[in-house]
């Protein structure tokens, strides 16, 4: 046997045992290297849940913050008032109203529209119904008139001076209050 041959008999023996030597350490790599990005995402998803978490636990605080800030200005408001004639005065959906205009009635934060000539001055009834046409004013803060919210089905609209709690259906007006403001 020459030296090549034995050399490349030595070099097949070193090949067949060292390739499965190196996949087996290549093998152990890849999986530590799997392991521990198996670790970092599993990290990765308790730091994105404790970030959910704060984000929520920040957001519930800046809601009630929020609502306590509101109920605060909810009590500095003025709110209507039979005796006081002027309790809308400074109020932001009253912003543009300028007193009784002829031919128009005004609604909070909706602004003057025109009105038929036959129901200016018109003295809305119980059991009687509200025109289409006004029917789209509603009322958006009862409370600020001392109102109830209004039953299912039913909505308060500002019809002229007057509050109409009225079916949404049909219009049936269900009770009125007169010169609100």
């Amino acid at each position: 046997m020459n030296r090549f041959t034995r050399g490349a008999i030595v070099a097949l023996a070193l090949a067949t045992t060292a390739a499965p030597l190196a996949a087996q350490a290549q093998d152990r790599y890849d999986r530590r290297d799997h392991r521990e990005e198996r670790r970092d995402y599993r990290q990765d998803r308790r730091d994105d849940r404790r970030d959910y978490r704060q984000d929520r636990r920040e957001d519930r605080r800046d809601y009630r913050h929020d609502r306590r800030e509101d109920r605060r200005d909810y009590r500095r408001e003025r709110h209507w008032d039979r005796n006081d004639r002027d309790w809308w005065r400074g109020r932001s959906d009253f912003r543009d109203y300028q007193g009784r205009r002829s031919g128009y009635w005004y609604a909070p934060s909706y602004g003057y529209y025109r009105v038929e000539p036959r129901y200016y001055g018109y003295r809305w009834q119980r059991g009687h119904y509200l025109p289409p046409a006004y029917r789209h004013y509603y009322v958006r803060d009862p409370y600020v008139y001392g109102l109830r919210p209004p039953p299912r089905g039913y909505r308060y609209v500002h019809a002229g001076s007057d509050i109409v709690l009225m079916a949404v259906a049909t219009g049936l007006i269900a009770s009125v209050l007169y010169d609100a403001f």
